[in-house]
């Protein structure tokens, strides 16, 4: 992955990116449709833990046409042979789910590959050299959302921004509250779970888009 002239690329707006939570079944799709119609998302994330992947595949399949009738990006979190199973648009690694070159052979060309890269700029270029799509940071804030064991810093994200031309996500207790830095520090994504079904998730949609000026 080569690096840009500093500044040289023109951002477009920082856009909503949205994570679900564990509990994905009942009248989560109704909650979904909700934040999906509230204002713009770009990508929403399925990340349920503990299932077989009939189960995953059985509680992914409505919220995926959800998301493919309103044009937003449906990204599995962690499993390569789920995606592909879906044909979902993408899937988003971490540090031990697997290769970004497997999930490129298996999920093919079009598919968004994104790596969770914590705090570290090494495992972002490794990423990027490796031809994943997006590289994620965080956590920035305290989450309940799952343990917490990097923490990023604003600057990380400037870094990235300056030299390179791959999109980044910030992730990790973002809020409409404390969402603006990171976005003017360069985040091309925010990630947001707790913050939004943890209360009324359009209107903490709406929150995002009008913080973000993407409403």
């Amino acid at each position: 992955m080569s690096a840009k002239e500093p500044y040289q690329i023109a951002r477009l707006p920082t856009q909503l990116y949205l994570i679900s939570p564990l509990e994905v079944g009942g009248l989560f799709p109704d909650r979904l449709a909700r934040a999906l119609d509230a204002g713009p998302v770009a990508a929403f994330q399925f990340r349920v833990k503990g299932l077989d992947e009939h189960e995953c595949a059985r509680l992914a399949e409505p919220l995926q046409r959800l998301c493919n009738d309103r044009d937003v990006a449906f990204i599995v979190n962690d499993s390569i042979s789920l995606a592909k199973r879906l044909g979902a648009d993408g899937v988003h690694l971490g540090q031990d789910d697997g290769e970004v070159k497997d999930a490129r052979e298996r999920l093919g060309r079009e598919a968004q590959i994104g790596v969770t890269c914590h705090d570290s700029r090494h495992f972002a270029m490794e990423a990027g050299e490796a031809g994943a799509d997006y590289v994620a940071f965080g956590a920035f804030f305290p989450t309940t959302t799952k343990p917490v064991k990097h923490h990023a810093t604003p600057d990380i994200l400037e870094w990235w921004q300056t030299f390179f031309e791959l999109p980044c996500v910030a992730i990790g207790g973002i809020t409409p509250d404390n969402c603006k830095p990171l976005a003017e520090a360069g985040a091309d994504f925010i990630a947001a779970c707790g913050s939004v079904w943890n209360g009324d998730e359009a209107a903490q949609v709406r929150r995002f888009a009008e913080v973000l000026g993407i409403g």
